[in-house]
């Protein structure tokens, strides 16, 4: 009978156990208890062999729980995997409060009396485009005041447990877990990050709070992960407005300002794609007055027009007709408009950086960011910088003893690394001189083989595939795979060589591999485009007297219609390439890794799958993601404005690349990837002095693309003083832009092999061939020396540049001045809000003081300032910004 009895009360426990895990939520992000949230997760694997690992393990959950953090366990057994443990961390109040004085977190004090500004006129016709009141403002506006954990009853607590967000709640731990140590005999072996690079733990990260797809059941939780999938993930929600104050809420301020900064550049970028588009139009639009290109498929002109060579032996002559294609298409990106375009940009990337400044300021008030100061995070020095600098000295500001590295030190690392970028720096110079041998070895092989090729006879195409254009394609092609591969390599070099330089903060470290990497990619993404555009057919010579690269190869040459047309087609497959990539790498290979992660538990449905579990198999988001994401943007940036001159629909390509942007980059972070910890930045840090650099030489660029890529200078030149007529026209260009030459004196070196003439040729008495330049004719007294003509273009093409660059900075210039960097409304409300913090703070002290007399009594005893609030545990305080 007791035996039947205890059998049933084991079944009765076991039925409960398996009720308890099905009744328990998967979104579940609290402590068994319910009550205590889960504010960090680390996961480990007992391996059998890790005994040290175990050991480091028990010291740094000991330390954590000297500190006040509160630690609960998820054995492996309750795991999907059977083989994972989880430790669950919560922060009580005391330790809270405690680092938030230590890392002068600001809080509400007083709900913000400042009206604001009356609706804007027509603002109705912005309504498809907001969102809910609830997700775009999901707090209500206070005015804050650094935390001071001696002054609680000053702010607005009105549940403790709620008071810090989560975001702040995950940053104050992640601040503990990268300061704590792990070792008794070693105190400087501290920090998660070691602890994680030696395997001692798998992970470290904050929860979701839900799932994105549906809501939380547990009415407690915000679901704001599910409010950001559900109006800002998804891509169609494209059209949408970004809620920015909710991405700072839940993801911390770094963040917030990314999207708002993506955000703003694509704004932006739909004025510059609008007019870029006019400009495309206007060159279809005015495609039957282009006179020149009429000339060259003339066959009465262009088609009686015999070139010289393009190459040596493997090049026959050929007509000017043949280029009728290329010159048409080259008009409709080198045309009057391009100037005008040029101009447009040099002043919309001024507009923009302005304009972005007053955004910027704007949000520094509303995240309460206005006195927060790089300094602050000056004084948070690196976990990697305390271990590795063991000598100490004396800071005069806070009179302790800091670590540092000595002077000899920091200059042979600071040489070691400037060294190893120029090595990476020639690295891609020399790729790009090999593209370049490439391409002048490759085109007399293109040019022998195309000769008779099949794809002549195609109706659509054939006229398009020439020798020219095979050539630039594969080696625009072979050049981005290069750029793609030394991009890979050179990411992992740098962070190598930024951690080797052991810079002190986590500012110095960004900075330093923000200029490193993008000194890098600037050579890497840009020199190719750099070469068609001021280099190829620069530096050619002219029959009888060309010039040749190492002696070897001869120097490209344009093709009558201008080297424009070749820039847009490298311009447009590095740009076009680079982000289709891009968002391939982004989105695609994170699904599958998850998805692969994760197939396991979608076999077995039966186990609990909980939150930290789901989240443990998404993707980390990497310290330097964000450092990715902005440079990705910053490249896409350099595109659109320093070659844009060449293809005014790059800022329409670079608009619908951002729309889908924003949303990939929000779906990655709200689906494919694990909460990230939560940061703080006043700015995008020193991607603004990037930017305003890219602005100023955006300018000189456009300038030299307008002069001596495009043909704009030569034809004006042309029209108004060397035109034969009476009325200014663009008759007889072509002729008179080629000069002549007398075959008989081609050396034998650069004269066709038998064959490789064509037909016509040999039925037909030819005498001289033309090339692109201004030389005096054969039997001339300064025969094959340049017109004065030429100078006269040379005078229009460097006046031009002069002229455009003082034009364009003064417009910048006068622009930057007009627009102040703080909205005015903003300095209003930040003077309001340190007038009242003096104020109340005043008031404060004084309600304090009389309180404090009035239990003193009538026996007054010397003043003495008011004791801080005693705490009931006493805790230990990693800090290293504490004076």
């Amino acid at each position: 009978m007791f035996g039947l009895r205890d059998s049933q009360t084991v079944l009765n426990s076991r039925w409960q156990q398996t009720h308890y895990k099905q009744q328990q939520s998967k979104d579940s992000v609290y402590f068994r208890d319910g009550i205590r949230r889960i504010d960090f997760i680390l996961s480990y694997i007992d391996d059998k062999d890790g005994e040290k690992k175990q050991d480091r393990r028990k010291e740094f959950e000991a330390n954590l729980q000297k500190v006040g953090l509160e630690l609960e366990t998820e054995d492996k057994s309750e795991s999907e995997d059977g083989r994972t443990y989880f430790l669950k961390i919560h922060v009580p109040w005391e330790v809270l409060a405690t680092y938030a004085d230590v890392l002068k977190i600001k809080v509400p004090f007083k709900a913000n009396d400042i009206p604001d500004k009356k609706d804007v006129p027509l603002s109705w016709l912005c309504t498809p485009y907001r969102l809910p009141e609830h997700v775009m403002q999901p707090e209500p506006d206070y005015f804050t005041a650094t935390f001071d954990k001696s002054k609680t009853d000053f702010f607005l607590i009105e549940d403790k447990e709620t008071f810090f967000p989560p975001s702040t709640r995950n940053r104050i731990v992640y601040y503990i877990l990268s300061r704590c140590p792990y070792s008794k005999e070693d105190k400087d072996k501290k920090g998660i990050k070691r602890l994680l690079n030696n395997g001692t733990y798998a992970a470290a990260f904050p929860l979701h709070d839900c799932r994105y797809w549906t809501r939380s059941r547990d009415a407690n939780c915000e679901s704001e992960r599910y409010s950001l999938y559900k109006y800002w993930a998804r891509f169609s929600s494209f059209y949408k407005e970004q809620p920015l104050n909710l991405i700072r809420k839940y993801y911390g301020e770094k963040i917030g300002i990314y999207f708002a900064w993506l955000g703003f550049y694509t704004e932006m970028l739909s004025y510059a794609a609008v007019v870029g588009l006019l400009c495309f139009i206007y060159g279809v639009a005015t495609f039957d007055e282009n006179v020149w290109s009429k000339e060259i498929c003339n066959d009465t002109i262009g088609g009686q027009i015999v070139m010289c060579p393009l190459c040596d032996k493997k090049c026959g002559y050929w007509k000017l007709s043949t280029t009728c294609s290329s010159s048409w298409q080259s008009y409709l990106f080198d045309n009057t408009a391009t100037v005008f375009f040029a101009i447009f940009m040099g002043i919309w990337v001024t507009l923009f950086l302005e304009f972005w400044k007053r955004r910027q300021a704007r949000l520094e008030y509303e995240w309460d960011l206005v006195d927060f100061e790089e300094e602050q995070q000056q004084l948070q020095l690196r976990p990697e910088y305390e271990t590795k600098c063991t000598h100490r000295r004396l800071n005069r500001v806070t009179q302790e003893m800091e670590p540092y590295l000595p002077l000899t030190s920091k200059c042979a690392r600071s040489v070691l690394s400037g060294a190893t970028v120029l090595f990476w720096i020639s690295l891609i110079i020399a790729c790009i001189i090999g593209v370049i041998a490439y391409r002048l070895a490759v085109f007399a092989a293109f040019a022998s083989i195309m000769k008779d090729s099949p794809t002549n006879k195609l109706d659509v195409v054939g006229t398009l595939i020439t020798p020219q254009f095979a050539t630039s394609v594969t080696a625009s092609c072979i050049n981005f795979v290069i750029i793609m591969i030394l991009n890979f390599l050179y990411e992992r070099v740098a962070i190598k060589i930024t951690d080797m330089e052991v810079p002190k903060t986590h500012v110095e470290y960004e900075n330093k591999l923000t200029v490193k990497m993008f000194l890098f990619q600037f050579v890497n993404y840009y020199s190719s485009c750099f070469y068609v555009a001021f280099f190829k057919g620069k530096f050619v010579g002219y029959p009888g007297d060309y010039a040749y690269m190492f002696g070897k190869w001869r120097n490209e040459e344009c093709e009558p219609g201008g080297c424009l047309i070749e820039l847009t087609t490298q311009l447009v497959i590095v740009m076009v390439g680079k982000q289709v990539w891009g968002n391939i790498q982004e989105a695609l290979v994170p699904w599958l890794r998850n998805w692969w992660v994760s197939r396991s538990a979608r076999n077995h449905p039966e186990s609990l799958y909980s939150r930290w579990e789901q989240d443990h198999d998404l993707q980390t988001f990497s310290q330097l993601g964000l450092f990715y994401e902005y440079l990705e943007m910053v490249i896409q940036f350099g595109f659109i404005t320093l070659f844009v001159a060449s293809f005014p629909l790059a800022p329409l390509l670079a608009l619908m690349n951002n729309i889908l942007e924003v949303r990939v980059d929000a779906w990655k972070f709200t689906t494919q990837f694990r909460r990230p910890v939560a940061a703080k930045a006043h700015s995008i840090g020193a991607w603004d002095e990037i930017l305003n650099m890219i602005a100023v030489f955006s300018v000189v660029t456009n300038a030299f693309i307008v002069s001596f890529t495009s043909d704009m200078i030569p034809r004006l030149v042309y029209k108004y003083a060397y035109h034969l007529g009476t009325e200014s026209t663009m008759e007889g260009y072509i002729n008179n832009s080629l000069s002549i030459f007398n075959i008989s004196e081609i050396p034998v070196e650069n004269r066709p092999e038998e064959g490789e003439n064509p037909d016509w040729f040999y039925s037909s008495n030819i005498t001289t061939c033309r090339y692109r330049d201004y030389r005096y004719p054969p039997g001339h007294e300064k025969q094959y020396t340049h017109t004065m003509q030429f100078w006269h273009i040379l005078a229009a093409k460097l006046a031009f540049i002069i002229i455009m660059e003082h034009v364009v900075f003064v417009v910048k210039f006068f622009v930057a001045w007009l627009i102040p960097d703080v909205p005015s409304d903003v300095k209003a409300r930040t003077k309001r809000e340190h007038y009242l913090i003096q104020e109340y703070l005043h008031d404060y002290e004084l309600e304090k003081l009389k309180i404090q007399l009035s239990q003193n009594g009538p026996n007054i005893e010397p003043c003495t300032c008011p004791a801080t609030a005693a705490t009931s545990v006493k805790l230990e305080v990693f800090s290293d910004c504490l004076s």
